[in-house]
């Protein structure tokens, strides 16, 4: 008597999966025989809203995001032994010319310069020059 090689080789698959699914923890006895056909799953027409609204919604939720916003009067590097002789009066020599817009940065990203002015006793700066998307995006990479 010789058995059928598609039949022993059909019941070595199943040794394999029954296998298989007690190593997960799967009583194979348990699991459901396949369908014949699964169910047609339906869903309702989807209608796209324009464009322009679904934009003021996405904005919508970063509006309430706290950002950091600083000036950048200029920069400059010096060494620990000249940083440590600094005392009150001493005079730190930046990379900026008297004049010279300042950097106004978000969360440390460049995104405009300007000018300082006075208002009200306070600081503030009036923007002169906005960096655009593109510049801003090389920047970045």
């Amino acid at each position: 008597m010789s058995s059928d090689p598609d039949t022993t080789q059909d019941a070595s698959a199943d040794d394999e999966w029954a296998a298989a699914m007690a190593e997960q923890g799967v009583d194979p006895a348990a699991t459901p025989a396949p369908a014949a056909e699964a169910p047609r799953a339906s869903f309702p027409q989807l209608n796209p809203e324009p464009a322009a609204a679904a934009g003021n919604e996405q904005l919508d939720l970063v509006m309430d995001i706290p950002v950091t916003l600083s000036v950048e009067l200029g920069r400059t590097k010096i060494q620990i032994r000249e940083l440590l002789q600094l005392a009150q009066g001493s005079v730190v020599d930046l990379d900026r010319l008297a004049g010279e817009p300042m950097d106004v940065l978000v969360n440390g990203f460049l995104i405009a310069r300007g000018e300082v002015v006075l208002v009200n006793d306070k600081f503030g700066i009036r923007l002169t020059d906005i960096v655009s998307p593109n510049e801003r995006a090389r920047r970045l990479g």
